[in-house]
């Protein structure tokens, strides 16, 4: 059986949903299969059943598929660094924060990593359904592209291109990406998928007519514009998703700093039909929320500056209402911040936090990499811990009067843990069952998907 590559014609094409999509097709006509990013770039990262460090998208991408999570998925990860630098994860661990440009040159030296998970994949799975990255045909990156022109001229891969028609150009895009490709991958090219159309999905059958005929590409599918609020990838997402609470209790204001992370940990209360979400990159008024998040940062000091020079940071000093702060925001709450090692900043910096903890926080260099379960405010929740920054005299979690935080992300998602907190903040406040409406979501997303896609020409190609 081919491995597949998942190429889109242009960035934020739908490649994350997609290769979910179609691993699910192939993994339900009864073969195993695994998602695989050689390279993804994001500060939306999760712990793995392995405690390594990957892609939130990769992570869940496994979710759907019910497989253990693992570094061997995406290989390489860069992260916001100090400066014009990023963090650099391999193979699960961080290794160094680079310069874009050395890391550029030193790609080759990466390469033997991404080899090294995918055979492994390749060994252990079916079918490996690489996800690409950006546009695989940026003429001057191409020689430095680890995720979509290496895999596919490496391993041979079988390839599908994904569209945005809701960008305009789909048809330029499309020849566009198609005839810039290597010869020797076009012949690997299966079809295309248009992604995204809103409205009447019969009015694009010229359009498929003009793309069969004349670009002589086979039309895997035209899909219809339909909202997706999981799994998250970049900041990107938050302008992206929809919410309309029919019963809403409580409005919740979420503090989007420049490098803010994690988004995922946001998606329980945009699912909540008694939530209204509303991220907050201004100095607007805070009165009207009645819990304020401080969400994950990938650069802490950095944020809490931005919080300062905004002006956020001292209406957050005088609210009375209640504040939560998830790993980055639940660092900033204490007195001081000492990045010793300059491990987030481009010198060492001590920075003064909001104050609300008695206590410091000093960046150690071993980062803490946990996924299990937590005693967290008299509840059980599942969740994990991504952080560099230590408390000695509360190292899990921190509770008085309306404020609270702790350093696992995930806690929304746990039931018990929501209700509970949320009923505090507003007595009428029910509560859902979060897991039931993920599981629900996807499943509903993936039946749209199939219906519009033709399964068995994909399934042939793969299996040839």
């Amino acid at each position: 059986m081919h491995n597949i590559s998942i190429f889109g014609t242009s960035s934020d094409a739908g490649k994350s949903t997609l290769t979910f999509v179609i691993a699910k097709i192939i993994q339900e006509s009864g073969q195993s299969v695994a998602p695989f990013k050689a390279q993804n770039v994001s500060n939306n990262a999760h712990v793995c059943d392995d405690k390594s460090e990957i892609a939130i998208a990769q992570y869940f991408q496994a979710e759907v598929l019910g497989i253990p999570t693992t570094y061997h998925l995406n290989p390489i990860l860069l992260k916001s660094g100090r400066g014009s630098s990023a963090s650099l994860i391999v193979e699960g661990k961080a290794v160094s924060n680079k310069d874009v440009r050395e890391y550029y040159r030193d790609l080759d030296l990466l390469k033997p990593s991404v080899m090294r998970c995918f055979d492994y994949l390749n060994e252990k799975y079916d079918c490996v359904v690489c996800e690409g990255a950006g546009s695989p045909v940026e003429l001057n990156l191409m020689d430095k592209d680890l995720s979509n022109i290496f895999i596919a001229t490496q391993y041979h891969t079988k390839i599908i291109l994904v569209a945005d028609i809701e960008k305009g150009g789909v048809f330029a895009s499309i020849w566009g990406v198609y005839n810039l490709l290597p010869e020797a991958l076009q012949k690997n090219v299966i079809g295309v998928i248009v992604n995204k159309f809103r409205g009447d999905l019969t009015l694009f059958d010229e359009g498929i007519h003009i793309i069969e005929e004349e670009f002589n590409i086979p039309v895997l599918g035209v899909l219809p514009y339909t909202p997706f609020n999981l799994g998250f990838e970049d900041g990107a997402s938050l302008t992206n998703f929809i919410q309309e609470p029919k019963n809403k209790k409580l409005d919740i204001g979420v503090i989007a700093y420049p490098t803010m992370s994690n988004y995922n940990d946001i998606e329980p209360l945009i699912a909540d039909d008694e939530v209204f979400v509303e991220f907050i990159t201004s100095n607007i008024s805070l009165e009207k929320f009645d819990l304020i998040i401080l969400p994950g940062s990938k650069l802490v000091i950095k944020d809490l500056l931005w919080l300062k020079q905004t002006g956020l940071f001292k209406q957050l000093k005088k609210h009375k209402k209640a504040i939560y702060g998830i790993c980055g925001g639940y660092e900033m709450m204490f007195q001081t911040l000492n990045d010793l090692y300059a491990l987030e900043n481009e010198t060492a910096i001590l920075e003064e936090g909001f104050g609300f903890i008695d206590d410091d926080i000093v960046f150690e260099k071993e980062k803490i990499l946990t996924k299990q379960s937590f005693e967290l405010f008299n509840c059980s929740v599942e969740g994990f811990e991504i952080h560099h920054g230590i408390s000695q005299k509360y190292p899990l979690c921190f509770e008085k009067e309306q404020i609270r935080g702790s350093f696992i992300h995930g806690v929304f998602d746990n039931n018990n843990f929501r209700t509970a907190y949320f009923k505090q903040l507003n007595k009428h406040y029910v509560g859902f069952d979060f897991s039931a409406y993920k599981n629900a979501s996807i499943n509903r997303f993936i039946s749209i998907m199939k219906a519009r896609l033709n399964i068995k020409k994909i399934l042939e190609s793969i299996k040839k």
